[in-house]
């Protein structure tokens, strides 16, 4: 028969009526062709099912006992039933219980017996229940707890409810199958909301609120932006990281995972939200977001018309000292040097030392007075001091390669860029990967300074940041924009794809716990046993970002974390994405304005 004949209304429809007999409901739609039923399972269209029930509860119940089954990677189907019990009645019998067991416990004292602290327990909490029973702090309840189990086979179900078993048995709950009443159990697991298996537990109101399915956090606040929608209850995960107690983030992906799509969106709710932001875009992903905010896009590379000079310095605070802030580039600067010349000797470091500082007073740049309006001095500026000391001819030969060789396009000039827009990109795809680590501390040092002028709502957003984590100085430099950036509203979200040069790195950890934001996404079989380490994560969690779709993943914020999928619409997907089918066809569908316009 059909599963759902029983639940067809009965029509006083004469048999002659054709018209009525064709006419198909609902329930025709959406039943199985057939159904066979045996003592213990039954079969649904050559799927095998089989309805299980609790029958017994330890005497506490904890929060979230249920949530194992919930999760559990099978396909079952749960059916709770809540059936209240007058209250009248039910203190009527506790009335003739309590006196029972009362009866008992005396009985037992006049024979000299020694007292029985299970049955004294059970007067206790009888006693308890009545009075709350009476003040109406508590109600009483029939409970039945039903599952339905799916397989392949007969041996698959007996595995999946071994499995169930094994979990619930732990906590002392136990389950058997509805044996000879599997029609009755799959007609109460089915949302029609007929209990017909009837098996049934009482509960009051306490332990039966740890019947709620529901145990994710929830991440959502009154302000902030739109991250995404928590997988487990499709709440709303909305968040400002400007009110947490740092503003940085780190999100970890594999590559087409959709970590730049997160931070795109992010980054086009922010400006709505009137941040600033600022991007280094190792892959040129960020222009057409630029050019559709009304942003600037500054392309580096070796023949680009924007220049950065390092020797740039940023104009002391109003609570600053001119000679701290000199000794602080000058310490940068070396750091710089280090990197452009593949590391220095000791002695090598005083000279630079001692020529940074000649060069810069050439200039009258010293720490005894403001220099904010004096002009600094460039890379050959330093080349010529330089030259002239001793023990300098090694480091001449190394630093001639930016000054007058192949690779002094771009930081031997003075500065002509301005990032005072809303919104910034820096594009570093057209830079030889040698020097992608070099620009990007410069580049990093050069916002730094901008960013202690003016004091604003700003978000730094470095792509592929692995780039800046493969050298110390880089690193340590990025680290220190981490733990200062909060002091001047500034926020620091880095997005990296190669997670095990990130976490090599000894500021690599030092990173994620200064970031009050952790966006986990798809991961690979190779990186997600560190991964899983560093963040403390189950292995049902290890699993999910093994299985994780595109824009999916585990995000945190402090102590909560919640499975997250990013979501966005139309307009902001035609803005943001990355897919090259999309952005063709957009440049095409631009083109072919164009072309009617014109």
């Amino acid at each position: 028969m059909g599963l759902f004949d029983f639940l067809k209304p009965q029509t006083s429809t004469p048999r002659g009526d054709k018209i009525s007999d064709e006419l198909m409901t609902l329930i025709d739609v959406v039943a199985p062709s057939a159904i066979q039923f045996t003592p213990r399972s039954l079969n649904i269209s050559g799927i095998q099912a089989r309805v299980l029930y609790a029958v017994a509860y330890p005497r506490y119940l904890t929060e979230g006992w249920l949530e194992p089954i919930l999760s559990i990677e099978k396909e079952l189907d749960v059916a709770i039933y809540v059936h209240p019990i007058d209250t009248a009645d039910t203190l009527k019998k506790f009335q003739k219980k309590v006196a029972e067991v009362q009866s008992q416990i005396n009985i037992k004292a006049e024979r000299g017996e020694v007292r029985d602290p299970q049955l004294e327990a059970a007067f206790r909490n009888l006693e308890e229940l009545r009075d709350k029973l009476q003040q109406a702090e508590e109600k009483l309840f029939d409970v039945g707890l039903y599952i339905t189990i799916y397989g392949k086979d007969e041996a698959e179900l007996n595995k999946a409810e071994n499995n169930i078993k094994g979990m619930l048995d732990s906590k002392l709950v136990y389950i058997k199958p509805a044996l000879f009443q599997q029609e009755q159990g799959i007609k109460s697991v089915l949302p029609m909301a007929t209990d017909e298996l009837l098996v049934h537990s009482k509960f009051n109101s306490a332990p039966l609120s740890s019947f709620f399915p529901f145990t994710s956090f929830d991440l959502t606040s009154d302000t902030g932006i739109l991250y995404g929608v928590n997988r487990h209850n499709s709440s709303l995960v909305l968040f400002d990281r400007f009110s947490l107690t740092n503003y940085n983030s780190v999100t970890f992906a594999t590559s087409g995972a959709g970590k730049s799509y997160g931070l795109k969106l992010e980054i086009l709710r922010s400006l709505m939200f009137g941040s600033e932001v600022i991007v280094l875009d190792p892959e040129k992903e960020y222009e057409y977001l630029a050019e559709a905010t009304g942003g600037r896009f500054f392309n580096i590379s070796l023949s680009s018309d924007h220049h950065i000079n390092p020797f740039d310095l940023p104009p002391p605070g109003a609570d600053e000292s001119p000679s701290d802030i000199l000794r602080t580039h000058i310490i940068e600067l070396i750091g710089l040097f280090r990197l452009m010349m593949g590391g220095l000797t000791p002695e090598e470091e005083t000279v630079l030392d001692l020529a940074i500082q000649e060069t810069y007073a050439l200039k009258d740049i010293t720490g005894d007075a403001d220099f904010s309006n004096q002009e600094p001095p460039l890379l050959t500026d330093f080349e010529m001091v330089l030259a002239g000391m001793d023990g300098s001819n090694s480091l001449l030969t190394r630093l001639q390669k930016y000054t007058s060789g192949t690779w002094s396009g771009f930081m031997n000039k003075p500065t002509n860029v301005d990032i005072n827009q809303k919104f910034v990109v820096f594009s570093l795809r057209d830079m030889e990967d040698e020097l992608k680590t070099i620009a990007m501390y410069i580049i990093t040092n050069f916002i730094w300074g901008s960013v202690r002028r003016r004091l604003a709502k700003r978000l730094l957003v470095i792509d592929e940041a692995w780039w800046m984590m493969k050298s110390e100085d880089t690193a340590s430099f990025l680290f220190s924009l981490a733990k200062r950036g909060r002091k001047y509203y500034l926020g620091i979200a880095t997005i990296t794809q190669d997670v095990d040069d990130f976490l090599r790195s000894p500021y690599g950890v030092p990173m994620i716990t200064n970031s009050s934001i952790q966006f986990l996404m798809k991961q690979s079989p190779t990186a997600i046993d560190n991964i899983q380490k560093t963040f403390n994560l189950t292995d049902q969690e290890k699993f999910l970002l093994l299985e994780s779709g595109v824009g999916e993943g585990i995000f945190f914020v402090g102590l909560k974390h919640v499975a997250i999928k990013v979501i966005a619409s139309y307009t902001e997907d035609q803005i943001i994405t990355s897919d090259p089918s999309q952005l063709l066809q957009i440049k095409r569908s631009r083109d072919e304005l164009k072309a009617s316009r014109a």
